[in-house]
């Protein structure tokens, strides 16, 4: 099938994710295109795609997708790991946080990929977790620096 025939099919994110979890587990590397604005302005969602790994340990600063409660997954970073249980927080949230088990950890992030294929690492998050008291702002200035830049395109 060439390039121009690929079609997009929808399914349920509960589906998809089990399916990219089990595939995670049988030791694949899983690229998967997010959604959402929880982890701006590191991973811009519809626009990156993040590249997941299941990893032997989990450690703070690292970007994990786990299941939260059974069928609903969040792509988000660990901010603590205690005896573990992990609190997990979206780097665009301002407040809110998850938990979950080690185990509950499908993969973790190993590449952002940007839309033209390059590749970075995602980052410990350190100076963006010192920032949190100015987060609010700094995302709304991101906001709306971008949508401004995307409305000139």
């Amino acid at each position: 099938m060439s390039q121009a025939e690929v079609h997009k099919r929808m399914m349920p994110n509960d589906v998809l994710l089990e399916e990219v979890s089990s595939l995670l587990a049988a030791g694949n590397d899983v690229t998967l295109l997010t959604k959402g604005n929880s982890m701006l302005p590191f991973i811009r969602g519809g626009i990156d795609s993040v590249r997941l790994r299941k990893l032997s340990e989990v450690a703070c600063g690292d970007i994990v997708l786990a299941q939260i409660v059974p069928g609903h997954y969040v792509l988000h970073r660990v901010i603590r790991a205690e005896n573990g249980v992990l609190t997990l927080m979206g780097d665009g949230n301002v407040r809110g946080t998850e938990s979950c088990r080690t185990e509950d950890v499908a993969g973790t992030a190993v590449a952002v990929v940007r839309p033209d294929g390059s590749e970075r690492a995602p980052g410990r998050g350190r100076v963006w977790k010192a920032l949190r008291p100015l987060r609010r702002y700094l995302l709304a200035a991101y906001r709306r620096l971008f949508k401004r830049n995307v409305q000139i395109l």
